[in-house]
């Protein structure tokens, strides 16, 4: 027997909604397929360190001309980036350091560290277990033959002591630089981080994100140690200088990036960047997302 057409009617509307209720379970009993990789998502890291050799990378010592390695201080041993004082005598203010090939601006820093062995005889107290990773760095050929530290921003890497006294890392230093933190200038040359201490000779991940004077930040293990804005040339802690070079105020929006050999031997198993400047425009074929300042003709169509 055919129902009546108003109890067909009335009808409709609930087999609709059981209809619905039931895809709607099925939905969500489904396993939901994963988003298909997306090259403007796949992060493009630049190996600064090749794991082989120091390629790349050209080491400026107080005293000793660009280039020169006075006794095989930076070398690469086991895959290791490696700061040794065996072949030392002795240390009478040779602070050195080793500079990448390439200036950045906007980018993203990472370094695994260690600590190990003893520092070199002659060294300063306060560089016990103590190394850097220089920003925003003028051509390394601007320093002078004697200078003791490129004017630069410091992420200072520090090891613990062992005497159970806190010693953080990723601390600021600024050898001829200042700050802005919290809206005040900030003219003191070590600023301390918020990290704990890493004692013996553990491995230590530490970032830096940077984007050029408007930002950077001190990253240990994921958590956010420091951060600063405006970095500029001022101050002190860096001698002799170039007055030509050196110009107090100066903001540092791009710079080269260099490690320390600053009398404690350290190790680095990996030292790499990823280059946050570049194609910003979606219609590109090279257009990435994490990308956070255009570059220039970077971008391919």
């Amino acid at each position: 027997m055919t129902a009546p057409a108003a109890g067909r009617l009335a009808a409709a509307p609930l087999v609709l909604a059981l209809a619905a209720g039931a895809l709607a379970i099925a939905a969500a009993g489904a396993p939901v397929a994963p988003r298909a990789p997306d090259a403007a998502d796949t992060e493009e890291w630049i190996q600064l360190f090749n794991g082989k050799d120091l390629t790349g990378w050209t080491p400026k010592f107080a005293t000793y001309p660009l280039g020169e390695n006075p006794f095989d201080t930076v070398r690469v041993e086991n895959g290791l980036l490696e700061i040794r004082y065996d072949k030392w005598s002795t240390f009478k203010g040779e602070f050195g350091h080793v500079f990448y090939k390439d200036p950045f601006s906007y980018y993203r820093l990472v370094a695994e560290y260690r600590f190990v062995g003893e520092q070199v005889p002659g060294g300063p107290a306060w560089a016990r277990r103590n190394n850097g990773l220089m920003l925003m760095s003028p051509a390394p050929q601007t320093m002078l033959k004697d200078q003791d530290f490129p004017i630069s921003l410091e992420v200072q890497l520090l090891g613990g002591l062992g005497d159970g006294k806190p010693r953080s890392t990723a601390n600021l230093c600024t050898p001829g630089t200042n700050v802005v933190m919290n809206g005040v200038l900030r003219t003191e040359h070590c600023i301390t981080s918020t990290s704990k201490t890493y004692d013996g000779d553990q491995w230590v991940r530490v970032e830096a994100l940077v984007h050029g004077d408007e930002l950077v930040r001190h990253i240990v293990e994921g958590q956010t140690v420091l951060e600063y804005s405006r970095p500029q040339m001022g101050g002190g802690n860096v001698a002799p200088v170039d007055p030509a070079v050196k110009v107090d105020g100066t903001p540092l929006t791009r710079g080269y990036i260099s490690i320390q050999a600053e009398t404690a031997p350290i190790d680095f198993r990996k030292i790499e960047l990823l280059d946050l400047e570049g194609c910003m425009d979606p219609k590109a074929s090279n257009f990435k997302r994490y990308v956070v300042e255009p570059k220039a003709g970077a971008c391919r169509y």
